[in-house]
């Protein structure tokens, strides 16, 4: 998949725990780790705004995309 989601190296850089964030913006862990991992089909702006929000970042620092060479 060409869009890579970082942000877990958001949540280092931050030192903030996934558990800490999903409380913050008001989602279960178990769907903020879907997120994390790559695994969601979409996210809403709504959601992705209290991220940058909690985590002080842009969107380009969450997400990326990489040409699929394959």
């Amino acid at each position: 998949m060409p869009i890579i989601v970082n942000l877990d190296i958001m949540l280092v850089k931050r030192g903030m725990k996934s558990k800490e964030l999903a409380e913050i913006i008001g989602i279960t862990t178990a769907n903020l780790s879907i997120l994390k991992s790559g695994r969601a089909k979409a996210i809403r702006f709504s959601t992705l705004e209290a991220i940058c929000k909690a985590l002080d970042c842009q969107p380009s620092d969450i997400l990326e995309y990489v040409e699929d060479l394959g």
